[in-house]
């Protein structure tokens, strides 16, 4: 029994999300209230009527409370962002408060790469996630509910998202040939085309699932951050899902259907939904499997929203993404990109990053935005105070360039007009004889400035992006015949690395493996080398890549855990040791062991030099219980960690690692304490993982 939702402090309901047995516990309670023979409203006003004292309570309080349990064991988790409310409930126990923080914090990661600096504006937020249009909004808030389900069934059985890293296929021939095909043919023939319309390809890279298979950066792209990144692969898993069930292949399935004619893939029947016929539909390579995961069945016939038919998006039209770019002169966050997910075969995908022409204005934006917050830092302390010995600002020079700014975008604009219109009233006030100057009347003018200025940044990439700037992306013709180069270079090996995703690292080796010239499963035998060993997770926490042994929990293979449930038992143990783990960090403790049952669990966080030297172990700060969650997707808690360490290391590289291990309990302490310090030398070694 679960819901999310974000509200306004008016008690709007922007956004919301529930399970079926939430809206069912919810309609027949406010049904009991209701007279006889007057019908239900629909669940959004139930919604916002149930959360309004909640609501109001929290805009109202200065010190308000962050979660609270109800008499009937229902979680409710708060969190203030801004204008906007975001409450998580959880009624069925499966669901800790610090699970549905992360998913509080999760959807706000997900709206950021969506909507980029809109959401710094209260006002614009609400409009993007409240389109007055009825159908633009119940296609909004469909794809953001397919995203929360996408990231939450992710969580639940992927390691990567649990651990909140990336996982790469560890095969490095195929990986560097993969990553030279993507600079030396795919980017560069699709930068030098003319179907390009002024776009240039920062970003290529080849997912198996969620597996990275190769990842490219042109020379004048940012380095993607984890946290970029992993939102991406959400993104791309929610557009192209991956069945369980279906893709789960054995390799003893794979090895005797490899070269025996002609390939088929089952194919369902396509949902009511089911969205447009990709480039590889096209030519011939059968339909892609598309699964719903909110039955339409069950949507509240009262709710217009639920039931309304939405026309499913061009598939050759890129998604806006708005991602995090590093220049030589700062950190620039929410950059406008264009976003092209193109699917290869089931479960392998083809992303393209692109950098749009009119990119600059965002960066010129994001500028004068922290401009003019600056400023009001300032005039909030008063003239001398800390803020401005932090961050003194050359008020003349801001003037100059905002009047240039201003010039550039033109007047025909009705935006522009509106922009205009505020600044010559700041300078009015500011710099005129008659006006009030630098003091505190002049916040109000900044608070304006700035939302003029996200305006602008929506005009150019939110709402131009539906009408103005629609034609400006690669061309269909371009995308299809990208399409077919990466699907003939990888025609040979698609097969393999499908089961490849599945059997990454395994704690045994399997025959199959060495067919394909895979040294590196050959040599790491983890039950001969560390016998007792049952599982483990390694995290690189600098690069954000993790590598674990595959668990599969299927009914259909066996693994070396077992079949089914023993395999299920024990990724129930890692999962809950991870969230343990997680709960001993923000409290401060960088090392954790402990015996539960017939297994002892151990966890490791340390810190290297770039030479693999360790590092003097430091005290880590203590967080508090409503802080951001520990990981890497919606909050970036290792990057603050690193920072926070390498103050004492001024001049050297610091590296972060953690290590998670899985032993039975018969093994003695101080063997278990030996495997953890050989398996974690031994997973680093640059001549096993030479692109870890």
């Amino acid at each position: 029994m679960k819901c999310l939702l974000i509200a306004s402090e008016s008690a709007e309901v922007l956004f919301h999300w529930s399970d079926l047995e939430y809206r069912q516990n919810i309609q027949e309670k406010y049904g009991a209230s209701q007279e006889e023979g007057e019908g239900l409203p629909a669940f959004e006003d139930i919604l916002s009527t149930l959360f309004a004292p909640i609501i109001i309570s929290c805009s109202t309080l200065e010190d308000s409370y962050t979660s609270f349990t109800t008499e009937n064991n229902q979680i409710y988790v708060l969190h203030q962002f801004d204008e906007c409310l975001y409450i998580a409930v959880n009624g069925d126990g499966k669901e800790k408060e610090d699970d549905l923080r992360r998913k509080i914090y999760v959807l706000k990661k997900m709206i950021e790469v969506m909507f980029g600096m809109v959401t710094l504006s209260g006002n614009l937020l609400r409009k993007e996630l409240r389109p007055q249009e009825t159908e633009q909004r119940a296609r909004l808030w469909k794809y953001l509910q397919s995203l929360l389900e996408t990231y939450s069934l992710l969580r639940e059985n992927d390691q990567s998202f649990l651990v909140e890293a990336v996982e790469r296929l560890i095969h490095p021939q195929l990986c560097e040939l993969c990553i030279e095909f993507l600079e030396r043919r795919l980017v560069q023939q699709l930068n030098s085309s003319v179907e390009r319309a002024g776009e240039e390809v920062l970003h290529a890279f080849v997912l198996v699932h969620t597996k990275l298979l190769a990842f490219y950066s042109s020379r004048n792209a940012s380095v993607l951050t984890t946290s970029d990144l992993l939102a991406l692969i959400v993104m791309a898993q929610n557009m192209y899902p991956s069945n369980l069930d279906l893709d789960d292949t054995s390799p003893e399935d794979v090895e005797s259907t490899s070269g025996s004619g002609p390939e088929s893939f089952y194919t369902p029947e396509p949902s009511p939904s089911s969205r447009g016929s990709s480039g590889s539909e096209k030519a011939g390579q059968g339909e892609f499997p598309v699964f719903e995961f909110v039955d339409p069945e069950v949507q509240m016939a009262e709710d217009s929203l639920h039931t309304l038919e939405i026309s499913p998006p061009d598939p050759s039209s890129p998604r806006r993404v708005f991602l995090e770019v590093s220049q030589k002169d700062g950190l620039y966050p929410m950059m406008p990109h264009s976003m092209y997910c193109l699917s290869l075969w089931p479960g392998i995908t083809l992303v393209l990053l692109t950098k749009i022409p009119t990119s600059a204005v965002a960066m010129s934006v994001y500028k004068y935005l922290e401009d003019f917050d600056k400023l009001e830092k300032r005039l909030h302390e008063g003239h001398g105070g800390p803020a401005s010995a932090r961050s003194p600002l050359n008020i003349y020079d801001i003037r100059t360039k905002m009047d240039k700014f201003i010039k550039a975008l033109g007047p025909s604009e009705l935006q522009s007009a509106y922009l205009q219109n505020v600044w010559s009233e700041f300078k009015n006030r500011a710099f005129s004889k008659g006006g009030s100057g630098f003091n505190k009347e002049l916040i109000p003018c900044c608070k304006n400035m700035k939302t003029q200025l996200c305006g602008i940044y929506r005009r150019y990439f939110l709402t131009g992006s539906e009408s103005a700037d629609a034609a400006q992306h690669l061309s269909a013709g371009l995308q299809e015949r990208a399409q077919a180069m990466v699907q003939e270079k990888l025609m040979d090996w698609k097969d393999f690395l499908l089961v490849k995703s599945k059997r990454n690292i395994t704690m045994v080796s399997y025959p199959f493996f060495s067919k394909y010239t895979l040294s590196l499963q050959a040599d790491l035998t983890y039950l001969e080398d560390f016998p007792g060993l049952v599982h483990f997770i390694c995290v690189d926490r600098s690069t954000g890549q993790m590598i674990a042994p595959s668990l599969s929990i299927t009914e259909r293979t066996t693994s070396e855990l077992g079949k089914g449930p023993v395999a299920n038992y024990i990724k129930n143990k890692v999962w809950a040791l991870v969230r343990t783990t997680r709960r001993y960090l923000q409290k401060g403790y960088s090392t954790v062991t402990l015996r539960d049952g017939d297994f002892y669990f151990c966890y490791f966080l340390w810190f290297e030099n770039e030479s693999g030297y360790k590092l003097q172990p430091l005290d880590i700060p203590v967080q508090p219980d409503d802080s951001p969650p520990v990981g890497m997707l919606a909050y970036d808690y290792y990057k603050r960690l690193l920072r926070y360490y390498s103050k004492n290391h001024k001049g050297e590289t610091v590296k972060c690692y953690e290590l998670l291990t899985v032993h039975l309990g018969v093994i003695p302490t101080e063997i278990i304490l030996q495997h953890c310090r050989q398996l974690a030398s031994k997973l680093w070694e640059p001549s096993r993982n030479l692109l870890l």
